[in-house]
């Protein structure tokens, strides 16, 4: 059977990704009531908390828009089977700009210079805070960063669902966006990342900090398209596109973000160890001691040791089950991957809050419900793209 003969139903995600969405949406709700509520007599702990889940489920959002250009660069069909859970995934973009007010309402909560200017002097960042870091530069700058990241989602979902259509179509057009989509990505991430997270503590600079977060929301969005296809795949139609060819290539891209990220994490510590400058290693100093060590420590193990031997395993990872269940441990270790980038400007010493475990839920929750709106409202595979074949003619010829 030709790819062109399917019909749009042929290809829908099955009736599961309706249940996942309704169910997510009631966890969202459940928790964030109690997370407001709590809210009101913790303030400080929880915009604390939000930080850290607002970059986690952006970086799979962000990292998903990243991947979909890369695949619209290198074609595979390792691309186009995950290619619609990514776009999904992406299209939460939205939501994600909505999400981003509280961090505007609590801004003085998290960011020390927002502080009056007798405050900002004698902690010597009177320059820094009105050259770069204010609260105007801050908003206006994150209107930017979305307007740039909503532009590059609505472009690349809208020539996609043309492709749901006859006749079948080229698509140069994405390349044409793609390319220069994945350095505007680049630039704005990093700038994101020095804006909300590194301005914690602003005396401190690292020129790979971006970088960081690059890596990571790769990390993300990968584990999190092989968690949804392991849940797709005993059903139609995901059961008869995915191969364990395209899981493999799933898992090798798993095992390059993962030493991406290490090389990162360990050139920045390198770098800034050597210098041996006060200003550069205190960022060290408050995470490498009073509990926050063994957090590190965990991170070296299990973000990349253990993930790092399994995925050397061919056998590993082509068997889809054994990939999810580690991309689900790791979509768990970039959460605590934040929480070690975040938590420590706040608390001296190791310290989780009830916050640290709900708002996560009560975040994801939404976002979760949102992906799956998206999910289900185009086919799995664009049958009209002129690479469909890769992933649909071996099944129905």
């Amino acid at each position: 059977m030709s790819p062109t003969s399917l019909t749009r139903a042929d290809l829908m995600p099955p009736p599961v990704v309706k249940t996942i969405g309704q169910r997510s949406l009631i966890i969202g709700a459940v928790f964030s009531v109690i997370v407001i509520v709590g809210a009101i007599f913790q303030p400080d702990q929880f915009f604390h908390a939000y930080l850290v889940s607002f970059m986690d489920w952006l970086g799979i959002a962000l990292g998903s828009m990243a991947i979909v250009m890369l695949r619209h660069l290198t074609k595979g069909g390792w691309g186009m089977v995950i290619r619609r859970i990514l776009g999904a995934a992406m299209r939460t973009m939205p939501l994600m700009a909505l999400l981003f007010i509280p961090l505007v309402i609590g801004m003085h909560r998290l960011y020390p210079w927002t502080a009056d200017e007798a405050t900002l002097k004698a902690r010597h960042l009177d320059g820094i805070a009105h050259d770069y870091l204010n609260p105007t530069g801050f908003i206006l700058r994150a209107i930017i960063y979305f307007a740039i990241w909503l532009g590059i989602s609505y472009l690349l979902t809208k020539w996609s669902k043309e492709q749901d259509t006859p006749p079948v179509r080229k698509s140069d057009h994405f390349k044409k966006v793609s390319a220069p989509g994945l350095i505007l990505y680049a630039f704005t991430l990093s700038f994101a990342a020095i804006d909300w997270v590194m301005s914690i503590d602003a005396k401190w600079i690292s020129t790979i900090y971006g970088l960081l977060f690059l890596a990571g929301q790769g990390l993300a969005a990968v584990c999190f398209a092989v968690v949804i296809e392991k849940i797709l795949a005993k059903r139609p139609p995901m059961n008869e596109l995915l191969k364990p060819d395209f899981v493999q290539d799933h898992g090798k891209l798993m095992l390059t973000f993962i030493m991406l990220w290490a090389y990162f994490s360990f050139s920045q510590l390198l770098i800034t160890w050597a210098g041996d400058l006060p200003e550069e290693i205190s960022f060290y100093t408050r995470r490498l001691y009073n509990g926050w060590e063994y957090v590190g420590l965990f991170l070296v193990v299990f973000h990349f040791a253990v993930p790092f031997t399994f995925l050397l395993s061919r056998p590993f990872k082509r068997n889809v089950h054994r990939l999810a269940w580690l991309a689900v441990w790791l979509l768990c270790m970039r959460y605590v991957d934040l929480f070690w980038l975040v938590e420590p400007s706040f608390s001296k010493s190791f310290t989780v809050t009830w916050f640290d475990l709900a708002v996560p839920f009560a975040m994801g929750g939404f976002w979760l419900a949102f992906f799956c709106r998206n999910l289900n409202s185009l086919p799995l595979v664009p049958a009209y793209d002129v690479f469909a074949g890769e992933v649909l003619e071996p099944v129905h010829e």
